[in-house]
């Protein structure tokens, strides 16, 4: 399994989350990063765990006419 930042990412949209690490799925063996919301949500409540496909997590998007990364690291976890 590749080494990925733990620690505190931006995502594209502008909310942070917090990378825990990187868990595989139990039957295709697929590698999914596992992140926490850094902000509260009526919908998903505060802190909410979230799972995204490594490779859709590092991978790059059109946005706004530009091609950027779908999050980006900030910093390291507290």
């Amino acid at each position: 399994m590749n080494q990925i930042k733990l620690g505190i990412y931006k995502h594209y949209k502008g909310k942070e989350y917090e990378v825990l690490g990187v868990a595989r799925h139990s039957e295709t063996l697929e590698e999914l990063v596992v992140y926490k919301a850094l902000y509260d949500s009526q919908e998903f409540g505060n802190n909410s765990l979230w799972v995204r496909p490594k490779e859709m997590f590092f991978e790059k998007i059109k946005f706004k006419g530009q091609t950027i990364s779908r999050f980006e690291f900030i910093k390291k976890s507290i």
